[in-house]
């Protein structure tokens, strides 16, 4: 198919250290064109609210779309940073962006989805799974998400709870969905969805997923349902015999948050190199909590002096993920690279409201 002559559009975009380049075309944002061409750059939310595709523009021109200020402010954008997500190029266009890799870029397919199960794990937690189309095969790295295709065309992203090798004869995934009363999707989730039901999603997205050329020590950071694309992570992590030691801090308001503290406990059991450590910020005296207490964020600096030898995931809300951010590396030494992010943003976060 040919795309309609544009001035706007076929545009070379390079990708410094690593020098993959691929070409824009039409009005699509770089990050449209780095998952059509399969080039992984890293991103989360694909709508200007996390920053996660954040990176510096070597050379060249883009334009910017609305986006939130927290994302990318005006004075990043006047020091060279961009926005993937939300950048459009006017010249040729090279970039700096270290999590570029090959590997991740499963293709992205559209499919229909039957609802095969619905369990709730707290008063605002249902664990949700989806039946795959069978003849499909649906490749994704632990750690991905997909979107909901909504009749009106709108969308909404969940990150897949299980692990790949899980799908076996029974192709489906597993989504932890949190409620957010009044909102569109989740109160259909909690209100009138039933088994049988059939959805449209899309994917695999995200540029979350454990890189398996390290050794280094792992944390791996999650708040509420943040633990979903972590438990994908863990599973992987058991199925391909990866002993890195790895310390999990999993962070709630009260207890029943932490929706499936009594799995986790399990893992540890089974994984020795797997340490397990559940925080509750809001902790009432009805609770009975006799753990750790306080953010999660903060839970890992006062227990670790230097992480200049780590990697950390973190996946949950943007005030956890940018609170960690910024507090490892500038203050225990984590390296900028080997921080890996997936922040939960919601409508309203998106939309600024």
């Amino acid at each position: 198919m040919t795309q309609p002559h544009d001035t706007q559009g076929g545009f070379q975009i390079t990708v410094n250290p690593s020098g993959r380049a691929f070409q824009s075309q039409g009005n699509e944002t770089i990050l449209a064109a780095a998952i059509r061409s399969g080039v992984g750059l890293p991103y989360g939310c694909k709508d200007g609210a996390c920053g996660s595709c954040k990176c510096k523009k070597v050379s060249g021109s883009v334009t910017h779309a609305d986006h939130q200020s927290k994302a990318l402010s005006a004075e990043e954008e006047s020091a060279g940073w961009v926005l993937t997500c939300c950048a459009q190029p006017t010249s040729d266009v090279v970039l700096e962006s270290r999590q570029v890799t090959d590997e991740s870029a499963y293709p992205i397919k559209k499919m229909p989805v039957r609802v095969s199960s619905l369990q709730k794990k707290s008063h605002d937690v249902m664990v949700v799974r989806l039946q795959l189309p069978a003849a499909d095969t649906f490749r994704y790295h632990a750690g991905q998400y997909i979107e909901f295709i909504l009749r009106d065309g709108a969308r909404r992203a969940y990150s897949m709870a299980n692990a790949p090798h899980t799908q076996g004869d029974a192709p489906g995934v597993e989504l932890h969905i949190r409620h957010l009363p009044g909102g569109k999707f989740t109160d259909h989730v909690f209100g009138a969805m039933k088994e049988k039901e059939i959805l449209r999603v899309e994917g695999p997205f995200g540029s979350f997923f454990l890189r398996e050329d390290s050794d280094k020590p792992i944390i791996l950071l999650a708040s509420g349902t943040g633990f979903a694309p972590i438990k994908a992570l863990l599973e992987h992590m058991q199925f391909k015999g990866i002993q890195r030691p790895t310390t999990l801090y999993w962070g709630g308001r009260r207890p029943e948050d932490l929706y499936m503290h009594d799995w986790l406990l399990e893992q540890a059991a089974q994984m020795p190199h797997l340490r397990y450590v559940p925080v509750v910020s809001d902790a009432l005296p009805q609770d009975a909590w006799a753990g750790r207490t306080g953010y999660v964020h903060q839970a890992v600096l006062d227990d670790f002096a230097d992480l200049s030898g780590y990697q950390v995931y973190a996946c949950g809300a943007p005030i956890v993920v940018e609170s960690a951010r910024t507090s490892y590396s500038e203050q225990r030494g984590l390296p900028a690279e080997e921080f890996f992010a997936d922040a939960f943003t919601s409508e309203a976060d998106k939309h600024g409201g």
